[in-house]
């Protein structure tokens, strides 16, 4: 059995994992992709760690780097290891290894919040960065969380009252309307039909992800978000908003829906990374807590810091 045979079946009966590691969502998001998972065993053979990741090739190099549209990547520990720094940099330490077998040019994946493999990984000779995304601590009351919005946020919530959300956008359609939205900001969309085609279809048929729209009274969507969820948060993966009805309250009507739904599925909300200055404003307004977490990075080849730099570069241009 290989290891991603080995890894689909045990993740299958874990709890905690975070959809953004599932073997189904590197399907996914990989399709047409190499990926692959490094194990970590204890001594009677169990898993007590992985890293599922994606290898991409350019020219006679191999790398390793995140998935489109993925937050969270590295290596999970379960729940025994979890809490025992000396465990977890054993698990790391094994995992490591594999890494450095694998005669790749450069490492890139983002940690879990909070993981101590960040800290075991620095200790390996790994850089590691600071990144922060924001979330929702609690739900359970929907008035205090408005009550938590800026004036501003509240405002704009007055502006949307002649509007509705309206689930289940269709995502042929959704993807239409992101793509216009961002020609109209005179930007490129970074993904692909057919990659949110097979995302949304795998996420729909486990029933964790929704296309929720703000609409007028007539249909016409306003602003959009896909969204996906596991056992813990949902994530407000990939937002779209109309920059002709930018002063209409939608992308604040917006967010709270996709906090609603949150709620509905007891789970909490994360705004799904936010590095971007204007984006971290725009939701330190809704009153959110922020959580750091770390980017791991190793170039073990130096010039492949070029190549990072351009890619850098363009992805830069299409925000």
């Amino acid at each position: 059995m290989t290891n991603k045979e080995r890894y689909i079946e045990w993740a299958a009966k874990q709890e905690y994992v975070p959809v953004f590691m599932m073997p189904w969502w590197m399907d996914a998001v990989c399709a047409g992709k190499e990926w692959d998972v490094l194990l970590a065993e204890n001594e009677q053979g169990d898993i007590i760690g992985a890293m599922p990741y994606l290898m991409r090739k350019r020219a006679w190099l191999r790398y390793i780097i995140m998935p489109q549209q993925t937050q969270i990547g590295g290596i999970w520990v379960t729940p025994e290891v979890t809490a025992d720094r000396w465990k977890t940099a054993e698990v790391c330490r094994i995992i490591k290894e594999q890494i450095d077998a694998l005669g790749i040019a450069y490492y890139y994946q983002q940690y879990l919040p909070g993981s101590l493999c960040v800290d075991a990984m620095r200790a390996l000779g790994f850089k590691t960065r600071e990144r922060v995304t924001f979330r929702m601590a609690d739900l359970s009351d929907m008035d205090a969380v408005i009550a938590g919005f800026s004036k501003n946020k509240k405002r704009q919530l007055q502006k949307a009252l002649s509007l509705h959300a309206e689930r289940g956008m269709e995502v042929e359609d959704f993807y239409r309307f992101h793509s216009r939205c961002l020609e109209e900001r005179k930007r490129k969309i970074s993904y692909s039909r057919e990659f949110l085609l097979v995302l949304e279809r795998k996420a729909r048929r486990l029933g964790q992800c929704e296309i929720l729209s703000i609409c007028n009274a007539d249909g016409t969507p306003y602003a959009a978000a896909f969204l996906v969820w596991d056992r813990n948060y949902l994530y407000y993966l990939i937002p779209a908003y109309d920059p002709a009805f930018g002063d209409s309250g939608a992308g604040t009507l917006l967010v709270l829906e996709a906090m609603k739904l949150a709620r509905e599925k007891k789970v909490l909300f994360d705004f799904e990374g936010s590095m971007e200055r204007g984006t971290a404003k725009h939701y330190k307004q809704f009153g959110p807590v922020p959580a750091t977490y770390y980017s791991v990075e190793k170039y073990y080849k130096p010039l492949f810091r070029i190549a990072i730099w351009l890619q850098r570069l363009r992805e830069w241009k299409y925000r």
